[in-house]
Parts: structure tokens; sequence; C-alpha cells
């Protein structure tokens, strides 16, 4: 069983350098393949550019995520677009917008995501979305850009209908460890509506770890909690659900 951990943030400081090899290995050990790692800020891509060779294939993503806004101004954008230009990124994210965690920077939320759109459309490559109660306005947003196709919803919380719309529009959508907790049973209810060739699994580690280990710090190494949760949930084999998540996932971020 080969899996592909499409959103964790191996380069926060919930991660020690000394942690790394030890935290990749047990990932490997538990059949993780592949993990894109995040960063959010300067110190953080620095920090993802020195995380270790392994036998985990490591990928890398950059933007400022909207619950970290606090004005119009993103110093970390000039990083980012240097970072894409260079080769060193396979997406642009993550990026978008959070009106819970930041409901008094919506104009500027959207400002900075029209920034990272535009990066994204000039550098050829995927979004990944942060959206969390803007789904309106993030739909909105995104059809008058024409953004379309291949792009990521990361740690999807909303409706069927959202769901709806953004895989109307091409996208796929990432769920977490948040599908295995008992009250969520109306986000289950998404996973078996999504189509498994648009399905994506990740951790968002250090966050958000599975039932299983709720309390602890996430890590890759969790990530078969949550393919073994989808794969009940579409009365599917864990191998072939395993199989298709990881073949999006290289789909899209695979350079």
């Amino acid at each position: 069983m080969s899996l592909f951990d499409s959103h964790a943030h191996l380069n926060f400081e919930q991660f020690s350098e000394k942690e790394w090899p030890e935290v990749l290995q047990r990932a490997y050990n538990e059949g993780v393949r592949a993990v894109v790692d995040i960063a959010t800020g300067a110190s953080s891509l620095e920090r993802s550019l020195f995380l270790p060779k392994s036998p985990v294939c490591l990928y890398r993503a950059a933007a400022t995520p909207p619950h970290d806004l606090t004005t119009d101004e993103d110093p970390f954008f000039e990083h980012v677009q240097k970072a894409a230009e260079e080769g060193i990124l396979v997406a642009i994210g993550e990026t978008g917008l959070d009106y819970f965690h930041g409901p008094h920077t919506k104009k500027e939320q959207k400002a900075i995501f029209a920034r990272y759109i535009a990066l994204a459309q000039k550098t050829n490559l995927p979004l990944i979305i942060h959206c969390r109660e803007a789904f309106e306005d993030l739909i909105s947003i995104l059809t008058e850009q024409k953004v379309f196709s291949e792009n990521v919803l990361h740690c999807f919380t909303g409706t069927r209908e959202d769901a709806k719309r953004l895989l109307e529009m091409g996208w796929s959508i990432s769920f977490s460890g948040m599908i295995t907790y008992p009250k969520s049973d109306t986000l289950r209810e998404v996973v078996q509506y999504v189509p498994l060739d648009r399905l994506l699994i990740e951790t968002d580690a250090p966050y958000l770890a599975p039932q299983a280990k709720r309390g602890k710090r996430n890590e890759p190494s969790f990530l078969h909690y949550t393919v073994e949760t989808i794969a009940k949930c579409k009365s599917l084999s864990l191998e072939k659900t395993a199989q298709e998540t990881y073949a999006n996932a290289y789909r899209i971020f695979a350079p």
C-alpha cells in the first residue's frame, strides 16, 4: 500500500530537525511514499528546504494562509514568487479565505488571495486552497478568475453542495483525519459523494490527528487512519483507495 500525504507542515516548529529522520521513517513504515510539505512563512520555507533526504519523496508548496493575515501586506509573497519561479515549489498554497479566524480581514484576504491566484496562473502551478466559512466568496472569486481544473481544496469542511460546486469547476478535494471523528457524519457523507478520482488524503500535520491518536501531535505516519475511513465510507478495498488517492495527488503535484 502506497500513500500520498497531500498536505503536511513538517517544517513547523512542532517537529525538531533532530526528529525529522524518525518522523519520515515512521511514515515510510506505514506506507507513506510522498508528502507535500507546506510552508507558510519565510522561516518555515527555509526549514522546508533543509528537510533531509529520506525514502519518502518530499514536495514543497508555499503561501500565506488567510488566517495568518492581519493587514493587506504580505512580505512572504516575494519569497513564494522567487521559489515558484526557481522551480522549488510544486504548488502555491495554502492560500484562500478564512472567515472563522479572520472575519475582520475579509478585504485583505481577498486582495492577497488574488495575488496568489495570479502567481499560480503565471507559473502554471496548482493552487492549494484553505477555506473556512467562506465558500460563497471563494467560489465567486474562483469563477471570476477562471480558476478551474487541477487545484485542491485542502482539509475540506464544507457541505455536499460546496463540494458539488467545486467538482463542477474541475477541482479535487482533500480530506484530513477529521473524517475519523465520531461527530463527523456529515463530512463522511461528503466523502461518499466525491468521486474517487477527485479525492486526496492528507494529515495537515502537526494538526488534526485522527481519532485513534486524538490529542497527540499529528504526523504523516497516521495517514492510514484516514484512508481506512475513506475505504469504509465508499465500500472499497483499502488497496484500491490508497492506489487511487496516490495517483490523484501524483497527477497534480509531481513535476
